[in-house]
């Protein structure tokens, strides 16, 4: 009897000792928070906010898992990273790329990256020091791939594919700028076959992908192409308290703005993950930063700090953007823009990044998070059938039955019309009533507007379009010094029946 218990115990021993360990960290829509910043969360029936976030605390974190875990560690961005903040604007992304360099990443995908043109977002990926990663990038002349499909890396004993699919969006939804002489794909067709590359030639353990494309595409993706062992998703901000499971893929995405780090640790043999832990990391504010990406830290925002820290004004509404139907923040940033223009309708894209403005003071910093484009105020004419047409391709993108269709971003962010939907009608039957004021919509009749961006409202729509002198940090300025505090409460602009 003691023999069988000795064997048995030796052949555990001898199993344990066969599994390799691996953990894998996410940072997902940083959006160039360099710094802490102001976190939305939700509390029962209520919303709370506090200080989180900052490369230099998310580099003491790293530093403590890789402690923890003997180095074995896979550190992944899953891109909007070099886009979002004005030091990050100003810069082109370049303020980012020393302190990007010592956090020891190990591959990155991309999306927003794209909106200084693809010869910046190429010379940017140039200054990493890890490589840029994108199935799905193509060369309009040539076709070829823009950047490296996939790599290899040996971490613990274990052979690790890391594959890149970049956003798909870009040459769609984006201005033309940012997609100049390349196209964008889904993906879809090219995974397959790198699949089998990275497991009959490259041998490989694990895949990891590293994706943008959103948490809707990526699990009908994964329903349709098998082989990927992990997903690290990207690009709709959702906070994943644990991994959802696709077939037998393990799918993570954390948060944004750098609010929130993911952990997942595998016990991996043969080939086969055989256990699993998941951490969803809140950056808190109480972590010590490191005092190496501190400095780093420091010395980019220093050129801006003053400028920035000037108060533009006050608050007394809670201003984020953490709501589908509508948002505090953008109904504040439409406030200015209907003031500015006297037009009698506002439109701006449902951008999801912008960290939360909680009440009080208001920095010239938090204007430009909320719009760091600065862009033109801008006007058009628009007729009532257009109002229609625009605003049924926009709930289709962001509710589409099709994930492949959703193309997000929140629901458009509107003010001086009512919209009334159905979310489950099929695409161009959603609105039940749509008014402007008071009065139902006239097909026929023009309307003006005023906007932001062709995200705000596409080229193919309206007449009379026009830039205007002003840009909107400065209407939003103006806005500020009129109405003292601001108030911008959400009002029913959408309304799901």
């Amino acid at each position: 009897m003691r023999k069988e218990v000795s064997d048995l115990t030796e052949r555990k021993e001898k199993k344990m000792k066969s599994r390799k360990i691996l953990s894998i960290v996410q940072m997902n829509d940083s959006h160039a928070y360099m710094d802490s910043h102001q976190e939305m969360f939700w509390q029962g029936d209520d919303v709370v906010y506090h200080p989180v976030g900052g490369y230099a605390r998310i580099a003491t974190l790293v530093k403590q898992i890789r402690a923890e875990s003997q180095g074995r560690v896979l550190f992944c961005d899953c891109g909007d990273t070099l886009h979002g903040t004005f030091p990050a604007l100003d810069t082109q992304g370049k303020a980012l790329i020393p302190v990007l360099n010592s956090l020891g990443l190990d591959a990155m995908t991309a999306h927003w990256e794209f909106a200084y043109g693809p010869k910046v977002f190429h010379q940017r990926v140039s200054e990493l020091n890890y490589p840029m990663l994108a199935i799905n990038v193509y060369d309009k002349e040539t076709k070829k791939l823009g950047y490296q499909p996939y790599i290899v890396k040996e971490i613990g004993g274990l052979r690790i594919g890391l594959v890149g699919i970049a956003s798909n969006i870009v040459d769609k939804t984006m201005p033309p700028s940012y997609s100049e002489g390349i196209y964008f794909t889904m993906g879809r067709e090219e995974l397959s076959p790198i699949i089998e590359t990275l497991r009959t030639q490259e041998k490989v353990d694990l895949i990891v992908l590293i994706s943008h494309l959103g948490f809707p595409q990526e699990m009908e993706l994964l329903s349709e192409v098998h082989g990927i062992d992990v997903c690290l998703s990207g690009h709709t901000h959702n906070r994943l308290y644990e991994p959802a499971l696709q077939g037998k893929t393990l799918v993570m995405q954390s948060g944004c703005h750098g609010s929130f780090l993911g952990r997942l640790d595998l016990e991996v043999e043969g080939g086969q993950i055989v256990d699993y832990r998941h951490w969803l990391i809140e950056v808190a504010a109480d972590i010590q930063p490191d005092p190496s990406a501190d400095e780093l830290i420091r010395h980019a925002l220093a050129p801006y700090k003053g400028d920035l820290s000037e108060v533009a004004g006050e608050t007394a509404t809670a201003l984020n953007r953490g709501t589908t139907l509508e948002a505090t923040m953008d109904n504040f940033l439409l406030q200015a823009l209907l003031e500015n223009t006297g037009a009698k309708l506002a439109f701006s894209n449902g951008w999801r990044y912008g960290a939360p403005i909680v009440p009080g003071k208001v920095t010239l910093n938090d204007l430009y998070n909320i719009i760091p484009m600065n862009p033109p105020v801008s006007t058009v004419e628009l007729t009532g059938e257009e109002l229609a047409m625009m605003l049924e391709e926009n709930l289709e993108r962001t509710f589409s039955a099709d994930s492949y269709q959703q193309m997000g971003g929140y629901i458009k962010r509107c003010l001086g019309l009512n919209v009334y939907f159905k979310i489950e009608n099929p695409p161009g039957h959603r609105i039940q009533k749509l008014f402007v004021g008071n009065e139902d919509v006239h097909p026929g009749r023009y309307y003006t507007a005023t906007f932001v961006t062709p995200q705000g409202v596409s080229q193919k729509y309206g007449r009379k379009r026009e830039n205007q002198s002003e840009r909107i940090v400065d209407a939003m300025r103006k806005y500020l010094t009129r109405h003292h505090p601001v108030r911008a409460e959400l009002r029913g602009t959408f309304v799901a029946v």
